[in-house]
Formats: structure tokens, sequence, C-alpha cells
């Protein structure tokens, strides 16, 4: 063998490699494409050398969100959120190390997958695993923790054996005889009703479950990121109708929609005591939740969808669509519809929150991604609000968390760079909700993303008052004695935040003014914008058949 080359293979053997550049490459070996954080030493590190790999990262101004703004990628693209968390140094645990906390055994009760790798040469496989089990089954966050001497020392570079990107998730089928039940069950309804899901959106599903709604003519409610799996304004959509249809279905049929608090439990007087649910999932330990089901379909809600197609099919039927149900749907969405049109067409000032919406939805491209928090500012925005693709709504879901939408919003403007340039994004935030993380509009700025962020703003939290009433309180007495708990300063200037990093801002306080500003920043793709929206401060939705989830007696 030529002297060069033993030269070579000799140089290769004494070769030596951090911690984090092994971290670095085997996310990239997983197809890891994004990376948010907030730096420190020493896993600043671990983000310089996931860069040079070609790893986007995104820095924070907040953990929380940067942690959001991952979760809504893996979201966006299917590759769940992997946590990975820098600990004390192993020589120092029990010794009252810095910052030094139990964090795998503390992210074992909310994470699929908890970990420490046992060395260096470990953390191939342990990152392999993390990804795969995110992404297997029902999809779910994975924490590896990395004991800080890891970031910094040195191995072999010969030692460290990388895995191969795992292999996409099995695609699995429900049984034959339950979903011949379940078209049974069906085609035997006299009320029937489809509710799509998140988890719909998460499969890919859209093709087959909207061709089940338009061979069969059955009506469809979506929950809140469910909507655009079949566009929003598709005949078939009963979302104004959403009480009424879910308090008299006889027959509903769950698409990775789980039944909590989101669907009322699936319990009376919300529905009819004899409904029959008929549940699609991933997941088995969700079928049978709150109420005993009429048939389990357990598989990958595109592959069930499409069994039950054949069905269908098979031996051909439709739901009549000028039945009597279909009639009642129809006579409610029209009055509610009606009654939210009378809201929006109401000239005084301060504007409601359905004027605003409504001249929002007059403009809002059809193929933007809508992210939305809130009170009031997301529930009535949810109904007016339009989505008509798939994956185009992302707001604060099952446990109603603030602060996700500036995180939410930055990944959907990082995915839609990447994938469809120009396409916009437009967060629609309550003032309050705004709160929790406006400090990710440095952030948003720093990156240039085409983001626009509407603030909502009625002074408070569900309500505020206005700033002369304010103005008298405080004439008073302190303000800690006298103003309500859910009140803010009044006509705050949130828009002047986004100024402040080089944005455009806009203060609106008329429906002239909030068309003129929204055109201006849908024109302007050159930088992010604000338009802080003043509403009335005891502004609130118009009246509804049941209480919300929480009943207060104020």
């Amino acid at each position: 063998m030529p002297e060069s080359n033993l030269a070579e293979r000799s140089d290769r053997s004494e070769e030596q490699v951090s911690g984090a550049k092994v971290i670095a490459q085997a996310l990239k070996t997983q197809n890891v494409e994004y990376m948010f954080g907030v730096v420190g030493i020493p896993v600043t590190e671990i983000a310089i050398a996931a860069q040079e790999l070609g790893i986007r990262y995104i820095g924070m101004r907040n953990e929380q969100a940067a942690c959001y703004a991952a979760s809504a990628v893996g979201y966006l693209t299917g590759r769940p959120l992997i946590v990975i968390g820098g600990s004390s140094e192993r020589n120092q645990e029990t010794m009252g190390a810095f910052q030094e906390f139990p964090q795998v055994e503390a992210c074992r009760l909310y994470s699929k997958f908890s970990v420490r790798p046992s060395s260096i040469e470990a953390i191939p496989t342990v990152i392999e695993k993390a990804v795969r089990s995110s992404i297997y089954g029902r999809p779910g966050a994975c924490y590896v923790d990395i004991p800080a001497d890891f970031v910094t020392h040195q191995v072999n570079v010969n030692s460290v054996k990388y895995k191969e990107c795992c292999m996409p998730p099995p695609v699995s089928m429900a049984e034959t005889s339950a979903v011949g039940m379940a078209a049974s069950i069906i085609r035997n309804a006299k009320q029937p009703l489809l509710i799509i899901g998140k988890g719909a959106a998460y499969a890919h599903a859209e093709e087959s479950i909207r061709k089940l709604v338009e061979q069969c003519k059955l009506p469809f409610l979506p929950t809140p990121m469910g909507k655009g799996v079949v566009p929003d304004n598709h005949p078939n959509c009963v979302s104004a109708a959403r009480s009424r249809a879910l308090q008299f279905a006889d027959v509903i049929v769950l698409f990775g929609a789980r039944l909590n608090w989101i669907l009322h439990f699936g319990l009376p007087p919300r529905y009819r005591p004899d409904v029959k649910f008929i549940q699609v999932d991933i997941c088995a330990e969700e079928l049978g939740n709150n109420v005993r089901p009429a048939v389990t379909l357990l598989g990958d809600i595109n592959a069930v969808t499409k069994q039950l197609l054949e069905q269908f099919d098979k031996a051909p039927w439709q739901y009549p669509p000028e039945s009597k149900w279909w009639n009642t749907l129809r006579e409610k969405m029209k009055s509610n519809d009606t009654a939210s049109k009378e809201l929006a067409s109401k000239k005084s000032l301060p504007m409601n929150y359905y004027t605003v919406f409504y001249h929002i939805q007059e403009q809002l491209p059809r193929d933007c991604f809508v992210v939305s928090e809130g009170a009031n500012t997301m529930d009535i925005g949810r109904t007016v609000l339009q989505n008509y693709l798939p994956r185009h709504r992302l707001d604060a879901g099952t446990f109603g968390t603030m602060g996700v939408g500036l995180g939410f919003a930055i990944a959907a403007a990082l995915v839609a760079k990447d994938r469809n340039p120009g396409k916009r994004v437009i967060c629609v935030e309550g003032d309050s909700a705004f709160g929790f993380s406006g400090m990710e509009v440095e952030t948003i700025c720093r990156y240039n993303l085409p983001i626009i962020l509407l603030v909502v703003n009625n002074n408070g939290i569900y309500h505020g008052v206005d700033k002369d009433s304010w103005k008298e309180m405080l004439k008073c007495q302190d303000a800690t004695t006298v103003a309500p708990p859910m009140c803010l300063l009044p006509d705050s200037h949130y828009e002047q935040v986004m100024a402040a990093f080089g944005g455009k801002g806009y203060f609106v306080q008329t429906p002239e003014e909030l068309q003129k500003s929204l055109r201006q920043t849908l024109e302007d793709t050159t930088k992010p914008s604000l338009i802080n929206i003043m509403i009335e401060p005891q502004g609130t939705r118009k009246a509804q058949d049941f209480h919300w989830l929480t009943r207060s007696n104020m």
C-alpha cells in the first residue's frame, strides 16, 4: 500500500470529534431540517455545529416559544418535536451542580421517550430512536438529555457509528369486519355527521375524506385544526350549525378527533344519549374514552377512510340531500349566518369582533396560513376566517395554551418560505395573548419572515375598559385595588413593538383604516407588519345555545 494512503488512514484513526458535532451529524442523518432554541454555554456549540451541516437554526427569545415553533414545524412537515436539553456535568451529579435537576425523569411523564445517552458514541442510536418514536403511532415529543461535558468532550471519529435515517411510519389498516360494520351503521343513519379532526390533517387524509363526503353526500364538521381538510366553504360543511349538528346527530364518525373538552366529551346534553360513535384513530388508547363507541377503526386515518370508500364503491349509497336533517342544519346555518352578518354590519365605533373579522376575511389570500390564539379572538375568528387548505390553521388546540401564536407563526413562515415562496402567514392575536410571546416580534424581524400580526385589542383579558374609565378609576385609588383583574392598559400601542425592530406598524380604529392597512401589508412582501386593531372593550360573542367550558358567576 502506498505510504500516502497509510498516512491518511493513520490520520483518520487519530481524528477527534466533539460531542456537539456528533449530535449535529446524528440529527442531520435523521433528516432534521430545523432547530429552534435559546442558546447558552455549552449548548451554543451544538447550534453552531448544526448550522455547519446545513440545519436551519432559529434563535428565539423564549424557550417556550422555541418549543411551540418546533412542534408546529413537526405538525406541518410530519417530523415531530425532539427536545435536546443540556444538563449538569456527570462528575458533578448529586453535588448541587449548576441547574442540576432530574430532567430525564421529569420529561418521562410528558414525552413518548426520555433518555440520557450513556456515552458520546451512543448518541446517534439514541437520536435515531427518539426520531422514530416521535413519528411512529400517535406522534409526540421525545426528550434527549445531554450532559454538559458531552458537548465539548472529544472522542475518536472512528468510534462513532451513525444510524441510517429511520423508515417512514408503517401504515396500519382497520379490521375488515369492523369497516363493514361501520359502513352499515352509516347507511342506516337518519341524522349522520362526520367530524374531521387534527389527526386527519396530520395523516394527509384530505383527498379520501373529501371523496367520502361528496360521494355519500354527508354533512361534516371540522375541529379547529381540522379546518381545511375539506374546504370551509364546501356546501356540506355545517360549522355554522355546530351545536345543532352535535346535539341531534344519531351517528357520528370521528376522523382523528378526540372526545375531549373541545367536543364536550361526547356526553348529553350536547349529544343525544343514544348517539352512535364510530371512532377512527391511530391510537388504540384513545378508543372508547368517555363514551363507548359503536365501532372502533384502529389505523392510519387516510388508509381507513379508503377502506370505508371501498365499501361504498362496492355498494353505492348516498345520504338524501333533501332530508329533514339536512333542512334542519341549513335553516340553523342560515339563521346563525344572518346573526353574525348583522353584528358585522354595525357602524358603531369602536368596532366589534364580527366587524373586524368580516373585513379581514374579505382580503385574506385563499392559500395563507392562519394562526390564532386568544379567548374571544380565537373562538369568534374561527367561525368567520375560512380555511381552504389542510394544515393551514394553527391555534391553541387541546390545551388552550396561550403564548403559542408567534412561535406557530414563525414555524409556518419558515415552512412557507422554503416550500411555497410568496405564501403569507396571518397571525391573529388577542391583546392578552400577544403579551405572552410579544418579544418574538424581534425574531420575526431578525429573520424577515412573511408574517402579518393582527392584534385584536379590547384592552383586556376577555374584556377591558376604555381610556376615560381607566383615568376615572385611577383618580379614586391605586390601580392595584380598583382596576378589574381582566383589564390591561387601554389603547396600548402594540404596533410600536413591530416598528421598534424595523417592521411596519399600524394603529387602526375604523373599518376603513383596517381595510387600508391590511391591503398595504398584503402588498408589501419585503418586511413583516403588525396591525393593532382597537375594538369595543366590552365586545363579546353572539348568544350561544350552551355555556362555554367554564361557567362563571361574573
